[in-house]
């Protein structure tokens, strides 16, 4: 035999022996072949830590395995929205826990989760597209055009298109179809050189381009289109199925009071405003709610058409589901130092006994910074019911009277344990248009000083000397009415004795939140207390203009200036000349000239102290557990920024996923 063929033999015997050894050593079933793995989104990147060559979350994998949902190559756009994270490409799963009082904190988890079309950068320095695309922009700052990202689905799966921009446009905003008026809204409008207010043009260009013409230059329209248009896209498909042009007036009552509603009106403002509360309203959201938000424990879950990944192609939000407990406000740091709370906002009166147990809960404190200019006002409605009362509101030297009874030190150690600033209600120092002397008018306690002021007024005493009356001998009662809270009670709690120690009758009443609102929007309030914020009056004039029904000092002003006359009361004096300096504002054609009117729309309010502050500038803080990463710190806490949304929470994970 030829040392050749001895070769092929012994190359066959050892391919033959390879072939046999797994049939040898097998329990005698067939070997089962892995299934076929879905092709990944993007071909290079890492998965998540925890997650899988998929780049998408386990949860997701699972349904998408099980033909429950399509892969997520066709649930992603083309061009994702590629969202930067704090301190790590993070990992998937778990459940971020945080409580609340109920649904009237809807807007903390609306503002937490929101998607708009423009958003702020998270040093609030700039705007950036966001749901959006792109945007050109003209030579004059009178046309946005804006482009949207092919393949953005709603969460049910339908493509979100320029459809939905025009069908929010025309079909729910400007018809006030949700309660609130088109004109109220700054980022709509210009004006005009009579003063008039000129409703800007939305057309759709093609199917992912609308264009937005507006009669004059518009410097600062991104920067309000970021805190107008969170509403600004709507899924015409699911709307066409509520309301009554579309399905009758009597199917949209039927549909109303399925919800608990006793009319349609108020059933679409809230699925048109709050819409972020139903389950079956689609959302561009990263995530969306499952269950009833009345329920005792509410809880959203991830979109799984959401259009946002990390740096590496991961599908975001990290985190599975937002649960939400609803807890009583003087529960919440037993919570937290249980253990059972995530990421969670402070009340300023809990602090310390939180700081003090952050080993305990295994948790960190993170410091924002604030443009909370008070955390308690006193707010004198200007256009009060009683007849009686108006002139004493509106007349300066009352308001004088009740600010320098009130003693803010006193408040800020009982109450705050001396972590805030007392001062009057004024834009924080460092902000734009801040001023010293504003921040101390009428703030300092001069119990003697507050009789003179109430002496000038005209306040007599009654027989008994132990309170004032009104000039015409009648009582005199000051009603304010404040949102429930523990701090809140124990503030107002002081206020009294501090009126009621200078002959001013006081009754301090607490009430839901959602309750105080209905009070302002009636009108049916004498004093009430809320809070102000300013972080730039050029981007949010309308918490110290009236121009819709938002603020409680200045009544029934708002709403006439949002209807252009329809509803509400015409302001005079001072009031009206706030809302022409801030059409001069919103019509200069440079940043210079608005910053000029904006200056002038704080003078006046230093000039007035339409809004009473007691204590403020203090920081906001966040509880957050150990394992819960990429929360920034330092940023600003305020409602242009969307307060914690500022911060992009789809970038936040659990290490460990749990």
């Amino acid at each position: 035999m030829s040392s050749a063929r001895t070769l092929r033999r012994l190359v066959l015997l050892m391919v033959f022996l390879v072939i046999l050894t797994p049939l040898v050593f097998a329990t005698g079933k067939p070997e089962a072949k892995p299934a076929p793995k879905p092709a990944a989104t993007t071909p290079a990147p890492a998965p998540a830590k925890g997650g899988n060559e998929w780049h998408e979350s386990p949860m997701l994998h699972q349904k998408v395995v099980a033909g429950q949902l399509p892969p997520l190559a066709q649930r992603l756009p083309k061009d994702p929205f590629v969202e930067k994270v704090v301190e790590e490409i993070g990992e998937y799963g778990g459940d971020w826990h945080m409580s609340w009082n109920g649904l009237g904190a809807k807007w903390g988890i609306g503002s937490t989760t929101e998607e708009a079309m423009f958003r702020f950068t998270p040093d609030g320095k700039a705007v950036i597209p966001n749901v959006a695309k792109s945007v050109k922009i003209n030579d004059n700052s009178t046309e946005f055009t804006i482009t949207l990202r092919e393949g953005v689905k709603w969460s049910d799966g339908v493509p979100f298109t320029a459809d939905d921009v025009m069908f929010f446009w025309e079909e729910l905003l400007v018809p006030g179809t949700y309660s609130k008026q088109v004109l109220g809204y700054p980022a709509f409008y210009t004006i005009a050189a009579d003063g008039k207010k000129v409703l800007c043009k939305v057309e759709k260009i093609d199917t992912y381009t609308v264009k937005i013409t507006h009669a004059a230059p518009y410097p600062t329209f991104l920067q309000r289109m970021a805190i107008d248009t969170k509403w600004f896209f709507a899924p015409a498909h699911y709307y066409k199925t509520i309301l009554p042009k579309f399905v009758g007036q009597e199917k949209a009552l039927e549909i109303a009071k399925k919800h608990g509603f006793g009319d349609v009106t108020a059933w679409l403002k809230e699925v048109g405003y709050y819409y972020w509360q139903y389950p079956e309203r689609p959302t561009l959201r990263a995530w969306k709610p499952v269950n009833d938000a009345t329920e005792t424990r509410w809880i959203l879950e991830r979109n799984p058409y959401f259009w946002k990944t990390d740096a590496q192609g991961n599908q975001l939000p990290y985190i599975d589901r937002i649960v939400i407990d609803l807890t009583e406000d003087k529960l919440v740091p037993m919570k937290a130092i249980a253990g059972e709370l995530d990421c969670q906002d402070l009340s300023t009166a809990d602090y310390t006994l939180i700081k003090e147990n952050e080993k305990k809960g295994d948790y960190r404190v993170i410091a924002w910074k604030s443009a909370g200019t008070s955390t308690n006002t006193v707010e004198l409605n200007q256009t009060v019911k009683d007849a009686g009362l108006r002139p004493l509101f509106t007349d300066q030297r009352f308001r004088a009277g009740l600010s320098v009874a009130i003693n803010r030190n006193e408040v800020n150690e009982i109450v705050y344990g001396g972590r805030q600033i007392p001062q009057q209600a004024s834009i924080l120092e460092g902000l734009p248009y801040s001023s010293s002397t504003w921040s101390k008018k009428y703030a300092e306690y001069d119990p003697a000083g507050a009789a003179k002021y109430f002496d000038a007024v005209g306040l007599p005493w009654d027989k008994d000397h132990k309170y004032r009356t009104r000039p015409d001998g009648s009582e005199l009662l000051m009603l304010v009415h404040y949102a429930t809270q523990p701090t809140n009670d124990q503030v107002f709690e002081l206020v009294k004795k501090y009126w009621e120690s200078v002959g001013i009758k006081t009754e301090a009443k607490p009430v839901e939140r959602s309750f105080l609102e209905q009070l302002r929007n009636s009108n049916d309030f004498q004093v009430a207390s809320w809070g102000m914020q300013v972080f730039d009056i050029k981007l949010r004039p309308d918490e110290l203009v009236p121009t819709r029904v938002l603020n409680y000092w200045s009544g029934m002003y708002g709403p006439y200036y949002e209807s252009s006359g329809k509803i509400g009361e015409k302001p005079t004096g001072d009031i009206l000349l706030l809302q022409e300096y801030m059409g001069k504002m919103l019509g200069s054609v440079t940043l210079a000239e608005m910053d000029s009117w904006a200056k002038k729309i704080a003078e006046l309010h230093e000039k007035n102290i339409w809004i009473i502050g007691i204590t403020g500038g203090s920081p906001t803080t966040w509880l957050v557990k150990n394992n819960f990463r990429n929360v920034p710190s330092g940023l600003f806490n305020t409602d242009e920024l969307r307060y914690l949304g500022v911060a992009n929470p789809v970038q936040f994970f659990i290490r460990g996923g749990k």
